[in-house]
């Protein structure tokens, strides 16, 4: 378990790829990851990408001014659909195509981006309900 700030953030610059991995797939409380979003803003899409991060963390992470952050939290299996809602309705058109592209979407939100007015989102969404309703 990642026990401080300071320790995702020495994990996750390491040239060791076992750290590295570390700070991928390692826990930590929700206290620390508070830490590293608040001390370490540069490691917000670092904490977003960790595959244990609580999803109490990637609400936070999912309003977060940097686009390449909310990128990595769309990109996330285990959002629930209200945060799926808010990030298909992102203004930027990269974090609504992740959500299009994200193979936990489910169909209501798949359907909000048909609309959207990037073409490789709206096409994506339309891919994933044809083979949602091949599927059955």
């Amino acid at each position: 378990m990642i026990q401080n700030a300071e320790e995702f953030v020495a994990l996750r610059t390491s040239d060791d790829p076992d750290e590295y991995r570390r700070a991928a797939h390692e826990p930590a409380t929700e206290e620390v990851w508070l830490d590293v979003i608040e001390r370490y803003p540069e490691m917000r899409e670092w904490v977003a990408h960790n595959k244990t991060v609580p999803l109490t963390i990637l609400e936070i992470l999912s309003v977060d001014p940097d686009p390449d952050v909310r990128y990595m939290v769309a990109s996330k299996r285990k959002l629930p659909r209200e945060l799926m809602e808010r990030l298909a309705r992102d203004p930027r058109e990269s974090v609504r195509a992740r959500i299009a592209f994200n193979r936990s979407t489910p169909p209501e939100v798949l359907r909000i981006l048909l609309s959207d007015p990037w073409p490789d989102a709206a096409e994506q969404a339309r891919r994933r309900l044809s083979e949602l309703d091949a599927s059955g």
